[in-house]
């Protein structure tokens, strides 16, 4: 079930946003975790983010492979660089 964009604050809104950004996390993932498949995504980033941000990130995950499963190399097997920090 798809929850609401409206719904998302705080620690939930910033890590659909850092998901969103990172380019080996797939709207798929994000939508394991959260429950908005890649239209919702759009919106709550349209919502949430200057539009020069905005158009910035989806000319960056438009076409993008690594952005959906289908489309991602089989060789590519984990949803985040190595070096990557990771708060948790």
């Amino acid at each position: 079930m798809v929850r609401r964009v409206i719904e998302y604050m705080g620690a939930d809104l910033s890590r659909i946003i850092e998901m969103a950004w990172e380019d080996r996390t797939p709207f798929e993932a994000i939508q394991r975790e959260f429950g908005l498949n890649e239209a919702a995504v759009i919106r709550l980033m349209r919502q949430n983010m200057k539009a020069s941000s905005f158009k910035m990130w989806r000319e960056r995950v438009t076409g993008r492979k690594t952005k959906h499963l289908q489309l991602r190399s089989p060789d590519v097997i984990r949803a985040y660089c190595s070096r990557q920090y990771k708060r948790f």
